[in-house]
């Protein structure tokens, strides 16, 4: 037997587990192991929300796409609390972040077994808005050069932790630090790694985005602006052929105020700044930007301003290219492929569509309302609607996750969309936050009254 060596470290609030094997827990279901990975696999990790490339895209091969032969399998589930954010994969290490029982608490498990490394938690106060809870929003990020895992909980707490022991290197609140700045539910934009950096959209009095020494924690530069945080996670992107810092800031601001910043990563200079937010005080902005080729970007939101491409100029300045008032993404980020842009438009889970518009011309190309879809769930036949879902682009092919658990595959083409054979892996609402795919396995933040991080076996 493995000898198992248990170290508790107090620091403040805050109490780490830190064990040096895997070690099941009480809220693990351990189902069936997945299938053995083919040799002919391509595979990745899973850093960052949106994937290895911050676009939704995935490289990996293999996967199971045809679900009337077999549905995927459950491999691990573990009852979580509270939280709207998507775990992040990196090697034999997974890690996800939410509230339980008045703590935030950060977990790091195996991705194959759901067996835990460690666990840290700290007290933490959750309110509401608009009878929303502010439950974690922002995703963890794992850098695969120092080993270091970055989460940035609801209320401000910022830490670095290194990915095989649990230890926090350094951490911070922004909120004493820097200064307050004002949220509908907390914190939720995720942060970023940048080479040595790790970037912020942290919306505070003189430090609308921050960079930080992602190993010490050092302020390495700060970008003032009048625009505070949103909850659109800022991606680095190659324009003219440079890197570019995109933060889509925004804030709880009356009247409202944000859009796009373009920034040099590598300094913090300030480039230009494109407005673009709703004129509802009660809006966000949540969906990432997206790259469309060497010198177009693409924003979106859920509320009256919709969608709008934008051209840089060599100088870095902006301008609108085209708008699209009816590509009104809330908080899904769309997905750019071969010159077009697929995503879910709308508000509410009722008035949500699949769009599909040419990114040259901005020319909707067709939206399909999906206005229910039969499904057979443990026997029963039920009524489901795919809600404000996520998309991945993977296998040539996009794979669909519906708010209420549906897990489909879909042929998308500018010329039409095709519904491939779906799966009802859960009948619950609110599942928003993405999943995550690494090494064949489907990772599923399952929301609803009884909250779960799900395992799924995608191996052929």
């Amino acid at each position: 037997m493995k000898k198992i060596l248990t170290l508790f470290i107090l620091l403040g609030s805050h109490c780490l587990t830190h064990a040096q094997t895997q070690q099941t827990f009480e809220r693990l279901t351990f189902h069936n192991a997945p299938k053995p990975l083919s040799k002919q696999a391509t595979t990745s990790d899973w850093q960052r929300f949106l994937g290895p490339t911050d676009n939704g895209h995935s490289p990996e091969t293999q996967l199971l796409t045809n679900f009337l032969d077999r549905y995927p399998s459950r491999v691990w589930e573990v009852r979580r609390g509270r939280s709207h954010t998507a775990p992040v994969i990196a090697d034999d290490y997974l890690v996800f972040i939410h509230e339980l029982d008045g703590k935030e608490t950060i977990e790091c498990l195996h991705p194959e077994t759901g067996q835990r490394y460690w666990k840290i938690d700290y007290p933490v106060e959750i309110s509401q808005s608009y009878g929303i809870t502010d439950a974690p929003r922002s995703s963890p990020v794992i850098d695969p050069d120092s080993r270091l895992v970055f989460t940035l909980g609801v209320s401000s707490r910022l830490q670095a932790i290194e990915l095989s022991t649990g230890k926090i290197l350094w951490q911070q609140n922004l909120e004493k630090t820097l200064g307050k700045t004002p949220f509908f539910f907390g914190r939720g934009s995720c942060p970023l790694i940048y080479g040595d950096l790790l970037i912020v959209n942290a919306g505070a009095p003189g430090a609308t985005v921050i960079a930080f020494d992602k190993k010490t924690g050092k302020t390495a530069w700060k970008t003032d602006h009048s625009w505070n945080a949103s909850y659109s996670s800022p991606i680095i992107a190659k324009i003219h052929g440079k890197d570019r810092l995109l933060v889509f800031a925004g804030g709880m601001t009356d009247p409202p105020q944000g859009g796009l910043l373009c920034i040099d990563p590598t300094n913090g200079k300030l480039d230009d700044a494109f407005p673009w937010r709703s004129t509802m005080f009660a809006s966000v902005n949540a969906a990432s930007p997206v790259l469309c080729g060497s010198d177009q970007v693409f924003l979106t939101e859920g509320y009256d301003r919709g969608g709008v491409m934008i051209q840089f100029s060599t100088e870095m300045k902006m301008s609108p290219l085209w708008k699209a008032p009816r590509f009104a993404s809330q908080f899904q980020s769309p997905i750019y492929h071969d010159g077009y842009l697929y995503g879910f438009s709308g508000s509410s889970a009722t008035n949500s569509e699949l769009v599909c518009y040419e990114a040259k011309t901005g020319k909707e190309q067709w939206r399909e309302g999906f206005p229910e879809l039969a499904i057979t769930f443990q026997g029963r036949e039920l009524k489901v609607l795919l809600g404000r879902g996520s998309l991945l682009h993977v296998e040539n092919k996009f794979l669909a996750l519906g708010a209420q658990g549906t897990l489909l595959w879909l042929d998308l083409k500018p010329d039409g969309i095709r519904m491939l054979p779906k799966s009802q892996l859960f009948h619950s609402p609110d599942t928003w936050a993405p999943p995550a795919l690494s090494r064949g396995l489907l990772y599923v933040s399952q929301n609803g009254p009884s909250p779960k991080l799900i395992c799924y076996d995608l191996r052929k």
